[in-house]
């Protein structure tokens, strides 16, 4: 067998995204070509160890059990240096042997200490090339309130939000009661670096702040509040452009919630009746166009690189980006691969696409 891409999956984590991520990575090491990859699977504990684990996606699925790293003892180690890409790993029994050097990481990690440039950065240090998006586009996507600060300087529309965190409200200041309250009702309440909509709340009466604010700080000590909107909801996703080229932007899909308060995280992954999801979305070819234009224009106002998913609402007065996504959902039957798949793209080739782009990624 020719020489083969050595990729070492990076999984798990210490978010509250955990079990996401074991998710995600099942459908990538299903999807991986075992005669084009060689796959060295990494599953971060909730505690934040780095295991050795077998080449198995047996049990990386949602159920009524959701999957979770398990620690078996191993200790995987990062190269020393950028000299040299050789990872090894500390056996339980304190052996200690060489995994071999390392082509490229896939950090298939949600929320903090894996999507918002930690990881990211701790490849960066020892030379290792990485899937996805550099140290800066993950933080700025990770952290809400700096999403729609970029998106506004960049000229795109986004939804009036307050941003709050835990001292200020503690101590009652910068009027931040009454700031929230004039952005009316309904509002959303989310912790700033947290996705699946884990500790998302939505206010549809002024008694009910506090105890989502309480939710959300629960998971972050930045918080926003976000004006509803009335409008479709729809998703982009997007490539990196190969040697320079403009972003990709696949077909659009759609979220349409018809049982329950919002698109929820029983929604997105316990298969929680209440929500369709379409794609391709039905759009006229000018809305379809000016979203895609938008989602590009969103990728690049971060300095996106590898991947995303830009979400946005499609209101009476036009297009309103909601978030941009640097390491969205990627189970077979997420958005993002099914955006793609839907365009001509398929699930292993968008995997094989992304290493790529990762390998030959300028960094």
């Amino acid at each position: 067998m020719a020489d083969r891409i050595r990729v070492a999956v990076l999984f798990g984590g210490r978010s509250s995204e955990h079990s996401i991520s074991c998710a995600t990575a099942g459908g990538v090491l299903g999807a991986l070509d075992r005669e084009r990859f060689e796959v060295i699977p990494v599953g971060i504990t909730r505690d934040g160890a780095w295991t050795l684990l077998p080449d198995d996606a047996a049990g990386l699925t949602l159920g009524a059990e959701l999957p979770v790293v398990a620690d078996n003892g191993s200790r995987v180690r990062l190269p020393v240096s950028a000299a040299t890409r050789e990872w090894t790993v500390v056996e339980a029994d304190g052996s200690e042997r060489s995994l071999g050097a390392i082509d490229a990481a896939f950090p298939i990690l949600h929320g903090p200490f894996g999507e918002d440039g930690t990881v990211q950065g701790a490849l960066e240090l020892v030379g290792v090339p990485y899937v996805g998006n550099g140290v800066l586009a993950s933080a700025v996507g990770m952290h809400k309130h700096f999403t729609k600060s970029v998106l506004t300087t960049a000229g795109l529309v986004v939804a009036p939000w307050v941003t709050l965190t835990r001292s200020r409200v503690a101590a009652g200041l910068n009027g931040w009661r009454e700031r929230v309250e004039a952005l009316g009702l309904p509002v959303f309440v989310k912790p700033s670096r947290s996705g699946s909509s884990v500790g998302v709340s939505k206010v549809s009466s002024w008694d009910a702040l506090d105890a989502a604010l309480a939710d959300a700080f629960s998971h972050d000590h930045h918080v926003i509040v976000e004006a509803g909107l009335a409008g479709r909801e729809i998703e982009f996703a997007v490539l990196e452009g190969r040697d320079g080229a403009p972003p990709r932007v696949s077909l659009p899909g759609e979220i349409v919630v018809t049982g329950r308060e919002f698109y929820d995280f029983e929604a997105k992954y316990l298969d929680a009746p209440g929500v369709q999801l379409l794609c391709p979305a039905p759009l006229e070819p000018a809305q379809l166009a000016e979203g895609q234009r938008l989602a590009a224009a969103a990728f690049d106002a971060i300095g996106g690189q590898g991947l995303a998913r830009v979400d946005f609402f499609l209101t009476a007065e036009g297009w309103v980006v909601n978030e941009v996504n640097t390491m969205p959902g990627f189970t077979p039957i997420s958005m993002f691969p099914r955006c793609w798949t839907e365009s001509g793209l398929s699930y292993p080739e968008l995997v094989a696409e992304l290493i790529e782009l990762g390998i030959a990624a300028d960094r």
